[in-house]
C-alpha cells in the first residue's frame, strides 16, 4: 500500500471515529428534542420577560432544565448502550452530578448516562449463566440498585465537580470570543462540520448544553443560532437557482423549500460538494450571520430542531423576531454573493448525482477499507466458495438479494454457496460480500479479508450477470474443484433474521407446508392507496403488522430506524420496510403485509409501488421472501401488480 493510500485510509478512519462519536452524542439529545422545545416554549411564554408572564407556570422552568432534561439525556445514553436496564442505571448515576452542581448538568448527564449503561452491561456479562434459578430477579434488582448508588456517589464527589469546572472553562472561552467580537470565527469549524454530517453532533451535543445554561440566565441564547441558522444554505441554493447551469439549476427551487421551510439542511450539502470552493461561501455566510446576531443581541429560547425558519421564529423571544431574521438575512446575502461569484465560472456539466453519492458516503462513514467494487470487472474469482449478501439485520433485503442471485448461480451450475446474514454476523469464510452502498464500510470492518461488492439495490441488479460470467469463467478453469455443488440443494441455512448470534435455522424450501397462509393473509393486502411519504407508508405497514398480531406497536419505531441506516427500497418498484436489532423482542410471530400504491411512494433509491412490511421471528418467512424475490425480478410483473384491483391476484402471485 502506498503512502498516499495509507494516509487516505487514516483520514477516513479518523473521520469515521469523529462521525461515530458525533452520532452517539446526538443520539442522546435528538430523541428528547421535544422536551427541549417544551421547556423553551414555557420559558418564552411564562417567565417575567415572556409573552404572557405567569409566576405559577414559570416555576416549571427551573426544575425542567436542572432535572428533567439531564435525566432524559442520561436515560437515553444508558439505553443506547444497554437497553432499558442501562437507561435506568444511567439516570441513577446522573443524579449524582445533577445534585452536586449549581448549573444544568447536560455534559455530566452525557457522561454518566453511557457510563451507567456500560457498567451494568459488563456486570451482566460477568454473571451471565452463574445465577441460580429463582434468584435472577433478586440479583438483577439489587445489582442495579447497588451499582447505581455507587455511580451516583462517584458523580456527586468526582465527575460532577470536574464537569462543572470544565463547563466554566468553556463558558469563559466562549465569553472571551463574545466580548472580543470573535464569535463569528466558530463558523470556520461549524459550516464544514455540518457538511461532514456532524451537524446534529455540533448543534445538540455542544451548542444545546451551552445554550441551555445561557438561556436560563438571560432568557435566550445565541448558541441556538450558530448551527441552526438556515441563511448560509439558503444563499447557496438561491445562487444555484439563478446562476446554476443544466439540470442542477432546476433542482434548486425544490431544495430551497426543503431546506429553508422544512429545516432539512442536509439537502444543500451535495451542492457544496459539487464545488468544494463553495465551502468558502457558506463559511463566510455563517460568519456574517453570527456577527449580525452578536451585534444585535439575537438569540432563541431553546434549540430549534429542525432548523426551519418556522421553528426559529417560533422560538424567538418576545420582540426578538426582527433581529433573528436579520441574522438569517445577513447569512443568506453573504453566502449568495460569494456562491454567485464562484458559480458564474462553473462548467455546465456538474453532476448532482455524483455529489449526492459523495454526500451519502460522508454520512455513512465512507469506505474505510478502500473502494468497493461497483462492477464485476475487477472481481477476483479464483477461489470463491461462499458469497454472502448482508444487510443491517439479515432479514429482508439481503435475503431477497441472496435468493435472486442464488437462482442465477443454480442456473449456471456453479459450485458456490450463496447465503444471507446480518452485517455483524458475516462469516469469516465469506469470499465475496454484497451490501448496499451505505453499509459497505461496516461490512468491511466485519469481513476485512473478503471482496466487497457495493450495490444500490438487491433485485435484478446488472452487476449480478457480470459476476456470474466471471464466476463461470473461473470455475471452468478449476474443473477439479472439490467444492460440493449446491446448485440443486433443497435446504438452505440462513441466519436468524433478527438475532446476529442466534442459532441458525434450516429452512426446507421443498415442503408444501401452509406457512404462507398465516404469514401472508389476504386481509393483509391493501390496494389502491394514495401516494404518500415513505414515513407514512412505513407507519401504515407497521400499523398493519401490529393490527394483525405479528408485532407489538413499538416495532414501528424500529422500522423507521432501519430506514435511516439504509433504504429498504430493493429495486424494480418494491420496498420492504422492517425492523432491526432490539426489534426482535417486539415480534410475536412472522408475518408480511402488502401495500399497493399505484402512483408510487418515493424511497431513497427509487419509487416503490409495492411496500411490503416484514416481521420475521424465525426463518419461515423467508419462503415468501424467496417467492417475492423471484417474482419481482420481472419489472413488468411489478408494474402489473401495482395496478391490479383484486387482492386475490397478489395473494396467488406470492403464495408458496
Amino acid at each position: 500500500m502506498s503512502s498516499v493510500q495509507t494516509a487516505t485510509k487514516e483520514r477516513k478512519s479518523a473521520r469515521d471515529r469523529v462521525q461515530g462519536f458525533g452520532r452517539f452524542l446526538s443520539a442522546m439529545i435528538m430523541p428528547n428534542i421535544g422536551a427541549f422545545i417544551a421547556w423553551g416554549l414555557l420559558t418564552a411564554l411564562f417567565i417575567p420577560t415572556g409573552y404572557w408572564p405567569n409566576v405559577d407556570l414559570a416555576t416549571m422552568v427551573d426544575p425542567m432544565i436542572k432535572y428533567l432534561l439531564p435525566l432524559l439525556i442520561a436515560y437515553t445514553g444508558g439505553k443506547v448502550v444497554a437497553g432499558h436496564r442501562g437507561g435506568v442505571l444511567g439516570a441513577i448515576a446522573a443524579m449524582g452530578v445533577i445534585v452536586g452542581a449549581e448549573i444544568p448538568m447536560f455534559i455530566g448527564a452525557m457522561i454518566m448516562g453511557p457510563l451507567g449503561g456500560y457498567v451494568i452491561k459488563q456486570f451482566d456479562k460477568l454473571i451471565e449463566g452463574k445465577v441460580k434459578t429463582g434468584f435472577e430477579m433478586l440479583v438483577n434488582n439489587f445489582s442495579a440498585g447497588i451499582i447505581g448508588m455507587l455511580l451516583a456517589i462517584l458523580g456527586f464527589v468526582g465527575i460532577g465537580p470536574l464537569v462543572e469546572a470544565f463547563t466554566m472553562l468553556i463558558e469563559s472561552g466562549v465569553n472571551f470570543l463574545v466580548a472580543h467580537n470573535l464569535l463569528p470565527l466558530v463558523s470556520i469549524f461549524v459550516e464544514p462540520g455540518k457538511i461532514l454530517f456532524l451537524n446534529n453532533a455540533i448543534n445538540h451535543g455542544i451548542f444545546t448544553p451551552l445554550g441551555a445554561q445561557q438561556s436560563l440566565e438571560t432568557g435566550k441564547s445565541i448558541f441556538y443560532l450558530l448551527e441552526a441558522n438556515p441563511g448560509p444554505g439558503l444563499g447557496l441554493l438561491l445562487a444555484y437557482w439563478i446562476f446554476g447551469k443544466g439540470t442542477i439549476k432546476g433542482s434548486a427551487p425544490g431544495a430551497i423549500i426543503i431546506q429553508f421551510f422544512g429545516g432539512i439542511h442536509e439537502v444543500y450539502f451535495p451542492y457544496v460538494l459539487m464545488r468544494p470552493i463553495l465551502f468558502v461561501a457558506v463559511i463566510l455566510g455563517g460568519m456574517a450571520g453570527v456577527f449580525t446576531n452578536s451585534i444585535l443581541g439575537s438569540g432563541l429560547t431553546s434549540a430549534a430542531s429542525p432548523g426551519s425558519i418556522f421553528a426559529i421564529l417560533g422560538l424567538a423571544p418576545k420582540g426578538g423576531h426582527l433581529v433573528v431574521l436579520a441574522g438569517v438575512a445577513a447569512a443568506a446575502i453573504v453566502s449568495f454573493i460569494f456562491s454567485a461569484i464562484f458559480l458564474r465560472k462553473a462548467p455546465s456539466d456538474e453532476d448532482l448525482e455524483k455529489a449526492q453519492a459523495a454526500s451519502k458516503n460522508m454520512k455513512s462513514g465512507g469506505n474505510a477499507g478502500g473502494p468497493a467494487l461497483t462492477s464485476a470487472n475487477d472481481l477476483q474469482t479464483g477461489e470463491v466458495r461462499k458469497i454472502v449478501f448482508a444487510c443491517d439485520a439479515g432479514m429482508g433485503s439481503s435475503a431477497m438479494g441472496a435468493s435472486s442471485f442464488r437462482k442465477k448461480v443454480q442456473q449456471a451450475g456453479l459450485p458456490i454457496n450463496v447465503t444471507n446474514t446480518a452485517i455483524d454476523a458475516i462469516p469469516s469464510d465469506a469470499d465475496i460480500v454484497v451490501t448496499q452502498q451505505n453499509l459497505t464500510s461496516r461490512a468491511k470492518g466485519k469481513a476485512p479479508n473478503a471482496q466487497h461488492v457495493s450495490i444500490d439495490n438487491f433485485i435484478n441488479n446488472p452487476i449480478y450477470d457480470d459476476m456470474i460470467e466471471r464466476l463461470k469463467a473461473a470455475t471452468a478453469g478449476n474443473a477439479d474443484s472439490s467444492i460440493p455443488d449446491n446448485a440443486a440443494g433443497v435446504k438452505e441455512e440462513v441466519s436468524n433474521v433478527l438475532s446476529h448470534n442466534a442459532p441458525h435455522v434450516v429452512q426446507d424450501t421443498t415442503t408444501t407446508s401452509n406457512a404462507g397462509s398465516s404469514i401472508l393473509r389476504k386481509e393483509n393486502i391493501v390496494l389502491g392507496l394514495t401516494s404518500t411519504s415513505k414515513e407514512d407508508a412505513i407507519n401504515k405497514a407497521g400499523e398493519m403488522l401490529a393490527a394483525a398480531g405479528y408485532v407489538k406497536h413499538d416495532y414501528i419505531a424500529a422500522m423507521h430506524e432501519r430506514e435511516k441506516v439504509a433504504s429498504t427500497y430493493i429495486g424494480n418498484g418494491v420496498a420492504i420496510p422492517h425492523g432491526v436489532g432490539e426489534a426482535k423482542k417486539q415480534i410475536q410471530t412472522s408475518g408480511i403485509v402488502v401495500l399497493q400504491y399505484p402512483n408510487g411512494v418515493e424511497f431513497e433509491g427509487g419509487t416503490a409501488y409495492l411496500v411490503i412490511g416484514i416481521a420475521g421471528a424465525g426463518g419461515e418467512h423467508l419462503q415468501i421472501l424467496t417467492k417475492i424475490a423471484e417474482t419481482i425480478e420481472d419489472e413488468a410483473t411489478v408494474q402489473h401488480l401495482a395496478k391490479v384491483t383484486d387482492a386475490e391476484e397478489i395473494y396467488r402471485t406470492f403464495s408458496i
